[in-house]
């Protein structure tokens, strides 16, 4: 029986994979968490194999997650769930520690042959991530001396442009005349994508590629 641990900070997604995993009859939930401490903390009343976990979470994002899971419980199986597939985003994942990578937009035979893969000591990767992965490694000359930049939307690069300039998350709000939380979720997909790991991380990559102007 493998045993998995459902990361998620959205409720619907997180009965949504435990109803799913009630179909295997090899499969069963150890428990489920809405962020990243609250699974960390969970992991020491419960054991399991595999942790399915969303990269995009308040708190700690899934990048942060996936490195505190790597370090406190090594033997565990970390499977990260995304909607997006940037080459960059899941060689981060994987430099964290996870054995695999599957796309939310995966059917229900994939989901399950995922945490089948890792859960018994392979690796997974949806076939699209896969396909993003190797194009980005034979896109890339041989004399670049950092990775392609990732994809970014419009907004994540306005909202990266501000970071750089020392705005803080109020004054972006009022600058782009957008939420308060719609700054904090650029902020967070900007760290996932960029594979940083806190503000000073965005920056510092924001200029190794240019991006301080429009």
């Amino acid at each position: 029986m493998i045993r998995v641990l459902i990361v998620d900070d959205h409720q619907l997604v997180v009965d949504g994979l435990k109803l799913t995993l009630a179909q295997a009859d090899d499969l069963e939930c150890a428990g489920t968490a809405n962020d990243g401490k609250e699974a960390l903390k969970l992991l020491e009343q419960v054991e399991a194999d595999v942790v399915l976990l969303d990269i995009n979470m308040e708190g700690m994002n899934g990048l942060e997650t996936c490195r505190a899971l790597h370090h406190r419980f090594p033997a565990l199986a970390v499977l990260a769930l995304s909607t997006l597939k940037e080459a960059s985003m899941v060689k981060a994942m994987l430099r964290e520690g996870a054995a695999g990578y599957l796309l939310k937009s995966a059917d229900t035979h994939e989901f399950l042959k995922a945490i089948r893969k890792v859960g018994t000591g392979q690796r997974y990767y949806s076939p699209e991530v896969a396909e993003a992965v190797m194009d980005s490694l034979s896109a890339a000359p041989a004399k670049e001396a950092h990775p392609v930049l990732p994809v970014l939307t419009r907004r994540e690069r306005q909202v990266l442009q501000l970071i750089i300039h020392e705005y803080t998350t109020a004054g972006i709000a009022e600058k782009l005349s957008i939420k308060f939380a719609t700054v904090e979720t650029h902020r967070r997909n900007l760290l996932v994508k960029l594979g940083a790991r806190n503000t000073a991380g965005l920056v510092r990559i924001g200029l190794q590629y240019g991006l301080a102007e429009g």
